[in-house]
């Protein structure tokens, strides 16, 4: 695979990535299964709790609160005991620091029960829990572990972690192996690939098993109407279908709480025991969220002092450290339908030279323009945040002229902004 990357005089270079080969490293002889011995239940989104003899592992707990500041809620109701299950696990791997894996409410719960938990994570080039320290989630033993080397657990279970090869950068998949070669790929795709491509994949790789996840969300507040009647996602029931008609690979659509016995499924996948579905009545999918707690954490950044001296912009923009970019970006603050904040603030970031005219400037340039939900924006400025939250959360609407994308602007300000919010209370002192 090959990734564009910045080199030292600012230019593009090609890297090759070769990622290493798990299989010709350290390879096993396969052992047998018992039934009940791997075990997988599905918890909701990207969770999954595993059972691998007599030790548990959980991959990406996002179990309560939104994703993405405000634009994700969970589609599937957690099951009622997911605290405990998360505080029995001997480890938890977190695959990237997108907030729908890298979920703080959930970890701020368990480590209140546990905090010396151990979590482990990729070697990524922006550190996964970059922001720990400022989330107020007091964990203790975060592993960061290099790619491609095995992690030993125990005599029969060891687990590897990844470059992701979609984001080299910040993603990574597991490999986990118990006793035989159980391959099991995590495969991260683009939503809008078609389920054809996915289906084409499954069958070049022949998994035994497949089980589309990590896609069960809803734009569930009121305000997101419009996301969630246009954000039309893929059905896991369609492509597991399409998959079943061009492979013979069996495939899983989990619900929270079903079980699948590997051992069963290697050994009989028509097996009835071989996933155990919940109980007859379990509520599979929310009806209703709690937006009150989150909402008003975002809403409290609208009233802060900060944004009372308009030499806000010059001091966020300047620690955000990003220009010697032919890009003229116009900054509008918004309300809930994405008209222009009464008092806010409407604003133009020239990233060639790091400054803000009152006018787009005389020169060819390209423009875009951004309209973001106030709450939303001044929390990401206020915690020097990363702008998943805009861009990925679905809280801001985008004018491009050209429709070109700025690949270095929006990967700076989505992975490369400072590990270190900037210092508003400096800002302050000298402001008064």
């Amino acid at each position: 695979m090959e990734v564009i990357e910045m080199d030292e005089n600012n230019g593009l270079s090609l890297v090759e990535l070769n990622p290493p080969n798990p299989w010709e490293s350290d390879p096993r002889s396969p052992e047998e299964l018992a039934f009940g011995e791997v075990q997988i239940t599905y918890l909701t989104h990207a969770c999954m709790d595993l059972k691998l003899g007599d030790k548990r592992m959980v991959f990406d707990p996002w179990l309560i609160g939104p994703a993405f500041a405000r634009g994700w809620w969970l589609l599937h109701e957690p099951p009622s005991d997911w605290l405990e299950r998360l505080c029995k696990a001997d480890l938890i791997y977190i695959s990237h620091m997108h907030s729908d894996h890298l979920s703080y409410p959930t970890l701020k719960q368990l480590s209140q029960r546990r905090p010396d938990i151990p979590i482990y994570v990729g070697d990524t080039e922006r550190p996964v829990f970059w922001n720990l320290d400022q989330s107020g989630v007091g964990l203790t033993n975060i592993n960061v572990v290099p790619f491609g080397i095995w992690q030993q657990v125990d005599k029969s279970l060891r687990f590897m972690i990844l470059m992701d090869g979609v984001h080299p950068e910040m993603d990574t998949c597991i490999i986990v192996e118990y006793k035989e070669e159980w391959k099991a790929q995590f495969i991260k795709a683009e939503r809008r690939k078609l389920l054809n491509y996915k289906a084409q994949l499954v069958k070049d790789l022949q998994p035994r098993i497949y089980c589309p996840f990590a896609g069960y969300f809803v734009e569930s507040h009121p305000s997101d109407k419009y996301i969630k009647e246009t954000n039309t996602k893929n059905d896991p029931n369609r492509l597991n279908n399409l998959i079943k008609k061009n492979s013979d690979v069996v495939t899983w659509t989990p619900r929270p709480g079903a079980v699948l016995d590997l051992g069963r499924m290697l050994k009989d996948p028509t097996d009835s025991k071989g996933i155990v579905e919940p109980p007859e009545g379990t509520k599979i999918y929310k009806d209703s969220w709690d937006f009150g707690p989150y909402l008003e954490i975002l809403n409290s950044a609208v009233r802060d002092e900060i944004f009372c001296h308009s030499s806000w912009i010059k001091e966020y923009f300047t620690w955000a450290g990003f220009k010697n970019y032919n890009l003229v970006v116009r900054m509008i603050e918004t309300d809930e339908d994405f008209s222009p904040f009464p008092g806010g603030y409407d604003y133009l970031v020239d990233f060639l030279d790091l400054s803000f005219p009152k006018e787009r400037p005389s020169r060819e340039h390209p423009y875009e323009e951004i309209h973001s939900r106030v709450d939303v924006i001044r929390y990401v400025v206020k915690n020097g945040l990363l702008w998943d939250d805009l861009y990925i959360g679905f809280q801001t609407r985008l004018l491009r002229d050209p429709d070109i994308y700025h690949h270095l602007f929006w990967n700076h300000f989505q992975i490369k902004l400072p590990l270190t919010p900037p210092n508003w209370k400096s800002f302050l002192m000298h402001c008064d």
